[in-house]
């Protein structure tokens, strides 16, 4: 699915009881701009039957107390299923602005790491979800109080 599509899909399938529409419209038009930068369309989440994401938490190799819980986010779903070898975990594709609004908002994850070709350690971006609110936090704050408030290439949605 396109970006563009899948942000627009965002924005038609958001709550109408009471939510500001304008809001969302503009967090996904960040999130559309994130997705931009990312390699694939979709990436492969690893979950249970259950449909928990399966996250994981890293420490820090000399630093013990430093650690953060983390989100892999996998642009083939061979290298998914490499990973998750249980029987209790299943991949499943999810659409990239789909996944970054439920990361924008998922309270027990610091970062989500995205693995374009896990033989390729070079290839793993990570988004801290701090980084990502205050991205959507600024841009709020920037085209909030305009009624034309639009960015990158997603200026004719919604």
């Amino acid at each position: 699915m396109e970006l563009q599509a899948q942000v627009q899909g965002l924005i038609d399938n958001a709550p109408t009881d009471g939510a500001d529409l304008e809001a969302i419209r503009l967090v996904a038009i960040v999130l559309g701009q994130v997705a931009e930068g990312l390699e694939h369309t979709e990436y492969y989440i690893l979950q249970n039957f259950q449909q928990q994401w399966q996250i994981t938490t890293l420490q820090h190799r000399t630093q013990e107390e430093l650690q953060k819980t983390v989100l892999h986010a996998y642009g083939h779903l061979s290298d998914a299923t490499r990973v998750g070898q249980s029987e209790d975990l299943i991949a499943l594709p999810i659409p990239v602005v789909q996944l970054l609004f439920q990361f924008f908002s998922f309270e027990g994850v610091d970062s989500i790491l995205f693995i374009d070709e896990a033989n390729k350690p070079d290839r793993i971006r990570e988004l801290a979800r701090q980084d990502l609110q205050l991205m959507v936090q600024s841009y709020l704050e920037q085209f909030g109080n305009s009624s034309g408030a639009s960015g990158g290439n997603f200026d004719d949605i919604a």
